[in-house]
């Protein structure tokens, strides 16, 4: 691909990775490196927050789904100047109906900074140049806020734990109608591995109910089973047995009215008792 063709394929498919790539790194899925780069190391987080230059002495902090690519020249590749690097770039920016928002090249290296419309978002991406363009960083943020994947954090179970002696978690999901803990709910999970680790005189009767759609004997067995699958996850992460109870319910304990899907919801929790 010819250099003056890269501001209209930017977010086309990106380029093959080469075999010379740093280990488990993709280049950002929209955002392709420049002709001739490797890259060489990659940090991708769900949510993070990055400071980027827009003017002199003036900076943005913006969160959401962070990149941070960088890329090395390779050794058979022709160098490109810093400037040729972020006009690329810029052109290609513009084309997306984006715009540049600071620009601080010299042939030795420098930073520039972009934003782009990513539907009712934005994508901020900024290149940081060094070593005369040898070396070129990207650091993009699709801004978005946080997606809470911890109901409650280790601390905070056992303040409720002092202070009313059982806590109800919505957050541990299992298949319907089966006691297969769901992958999503491993964060909550391991939380209160933290909870039983920092307090290790605490035990614990997990306590599994369910809303009354179904049979009330089939609903109580499913209980029982989901109190012991959360029993038997926390044992695999090297908590003591002992310290742990189980019980099911079934649907013997609503806390919420069961003709409505939201009181069923609430109705469907594993509860944490302290013995």
């Amino acid at each position: 691909m010819s250099r003056s063709l890269l501001a209209a394929s930017l977010l086309l498919s990106h380029i093959a990775v080469a075999q010379e790539d740093g280990e488990g790194c993709k280049d950002h899925p929209q955002i392709s490196r420049f002709p001739g780069f490797r890259l060489d190391s990659c940090t991708v987080n769900d949510f993070s927050s990055y400071e980027f230059e827009v003017g002199p002495d003036k900076t943005a902090v913006k969160e959401g789904r962070y990149w941070d690519l960088g890329y090395w020249l390779k050794d058979d590749a022709k160098q490109p100047s810093p400037l040729e690097v972020a006009r690329n770039y810029e052109n290609a920016v513009k084309k997306l109906g984006g715009k540049k928002l600071y620009q601080n090249v010299d042939q030795s290296g420098g930073v520039v900074s972009y934003m782009m419309p990513l539907g009712k978002s934005e994508r901020w991406f900024q290149i940081n140049l060094a070593n005369a363009g040898n070396a070129v960083t990207f650091h993009i943020i699709e801004v978005a806020a946080m997606e809470q994947k911890v109901e409650m954090s280790a601390s905070e179970m056992m303040d409720a734990l002092n202070k009313d002696g059982f806590l109800a978690l919505y957050g541990i999901l299992f298949d319907t109608g089966k006691d297969t803990i769901k992958p999503e709910s491993e964060p909550l999970l391991t939380e209160i591995v933290s909870l039983l680790t920092n307090n290790a005189s605490l035990k614990l009767s997990v306590e599994g109910h369910t809303d009354n759609v179904g049979n009330p004997k089939a609903n109580q067995t499913l209980s029982q089973k989901r109190a012991e699958s959360v029993k038997k996850w926390l044992a695999g992460k090297g908590v003591d047995g002992k310290r742990l109870e189980t019980k099911g319910w079934g649907d013997t304990k609503p806390v919420a009215d069961n003709r409505t899907e939201d009181g069923k919801s609430k109705n469907r929790r594993v509860e944490l008792v302290k013995k």
